[in-house]
């Protein structure tokens, strides 16, 4: 059994020069890494091939939607892990979110449609909420305060090897094997990650102060939110006078949902930790929005293979793990490092957008400055909510951030869809144009936020 030191133990006697990778945390933190790497490679490999996808199950108006059911269904299993794991501890819902997702990437690789190939994309979000809230509970419980920040650079870190060759590997595969061993050949790689990370998780104490579980009040708000949200995007992406009806209630699902979901004040971006998770869903939105739909602007527009698209989504993933390793080892406050990223993520997609417009490779340092931004952010409002929460709200809180995470992704991304689709392919980059914008008003707003992530005292 792995030794757990718990924060209190540990700030009175860990040495200063233990760092993750010390005796006590090492294992954990492999495991860890290992984890995040294994999320990353779908990540980074997913938006690559999705236009071979599109394409070979003539899926173009479901395309967004290959990136939305995901999001959306991580939703639902986002809220059932905050307090599951608050309660139970982090080990039993990391094994079974970490099977679902499994079951998701076979389902989505032998898909005959897309409708089908959407449906597997659905079972991996609903498996891939519950293993991300595990492990922010494990690093809030096993991790000093004074480490977190370089846990949070090592997860970063984790996406460095995805990012140098996760999209290239992935178009490749797709160019010469078929899209479908993407998905199939990363189902092998669950077992190492989650043997290494068995003794750790078993060994974290539940919270002395759980709740009895998310609640009936919770689990429908999560419904509403999910349910809220598909059917926003589906009045999105449609015509004529079922557009109306379906967007409002959607909208209506969604004015439900989200204020018994997020903390009290998100919306409004109050100070404190309302604007910490304001910024993660703006951010997110705004970044993987222009992320997926940056290797659809290559291949239609600039005429790039599935493989050479990949190249520049890598440099994006390179600039983040840079930044992070940056922002883990200062001494600078979070609140510093979350504004510089989000004014860099507001660059960076100004940036892209524009060199999209005349040259797929001036696209490459366009996205080196955004993935910078989110490096800078990311992990910097990580540390902030573990900070600025109550040991028995770790769970529900983290579970709150990666909800703000998965529904403002979901919600841009199946925004622009619409918005592509919208103008047609023969006039493919106005919309790809239009989307551009959008991301970057996203982003900008982002910028606003991060303005009032400090608490008034």
């Amino acid at each position: 059994m792995t030794t757990v030191i718990e924060p209190d133990e540990a700030a009175a006697g860990e040495r200063p020069r233990q760092g993750v990778m010390g005796r006590g945390h090492r294992v954990a933190t492999l495991g860890i890494v290992l984890v995040v790497t294994f999320l990353a490679f779908e990540s980074m490999s997913v938006g690559t091939v999705m236009p071979a996808v599109a394409k070979d199950l003539d899926g173009l108006p479901l395309y967004a939607w290959g990136f939305s059911a995901t999001l959306i269904a991580s939703l639902l299993s986002i809220v059932l892990a905050g307090g599951w794991v608050d309660r139970y501890g982090p080990a039993r819902p990391f094994m079974i979110g970490l099977a679902v997702f499994v079951a998701g990437l076979a389902v989505a690789g032998t898909a005959p449609t897309m409708w089908l190939f959407v449906a597997g994309r659905a079972i991996q979000g609903l498996g891939s909420g519950v293993p991300m809230v595990a492990l922010y509970v494990v690093i809030a419980r096993v991790y000093p305060e004074h480490l977190r920040s370089r846990v949070f650079a090592a997860l970063s870190a984790a996406w460095v090897l995805p990012s140098l060759i996760g999209p290239a590997v992935g178009g490749a595969v797709a160019q010469h094997l078929g899209w479908r061993w993407v998905f199939l050949g990363l189902i092998p790689l669950v077992v190492p990650p989650a043997l290494l990370l068995t003794p750790t998780l078993r060994g974290v104490r539940r919270s002395g102060a759980a709740p009895d579980g998310p609640g009936r009040a919770r689990y429908t708000a999560a419904i509403a939110a999910a349910g809220g949200a598909g059917l926003l995007l589906y009045g999105l992406g449609r015509t004529g006078w079922t557009m109306a009806p379906a967007a409002l209630a959607g909208l209506a699902g969604l004015g439900y949902g989200l204020p018994r979901l997020l903390p009290a004040g998100t919306l409004r971006m109050r100070r404190g930790l309302p604007s910490v998770v304001a910024v993660r869903a703006l951010l997110s939105g705004a970044f993987f929005g222009a992320d997926s739909f940056i290797p659809l602007t290559l291949t239609s527009l600039h005429g790039f293979s599935a493989t050479t698209a990949g190249i520049v989504l890598t440099v994006g993933g390179l600039g983040w793990s840079a930044a992070s390793q940056i922002q883990g080892r200062s001494t600078r406050p979070r609140e510093f490092f979350a504004l510089l990223g989000a004014v860099l993520v507001t660059a960076g997609i100004v940036a892209v957008t524009f060199a999209l417009q005349l040259s797929g490779w001036a696209a490459v340092p366009a996205w080196i400055v955004g993935g910078a931004g989110m490096g800078f952010a990311i992990g910097s409002l990580s540390v902030l909510l573990l900070d600025l929460s109550p040991e028995d709200e770790q769970g529900v809180n983290s579970s709150a951030l990666q909800i703000a995470d998965t529904l403002g992704s979901s919600l841009v991304v199946g925004a622009a869809g619409a918005l592509v689709t919208g103008f047609g392919t023969g006039r493919l980059h106005l919309g790809l144009a239009a989307a551009g914008t959008m991301f970057a008003a996203i982003a900008a707003a982002g910028v606003v936020a991060a303005l009032r992530l400090e608490a008034r005292k």
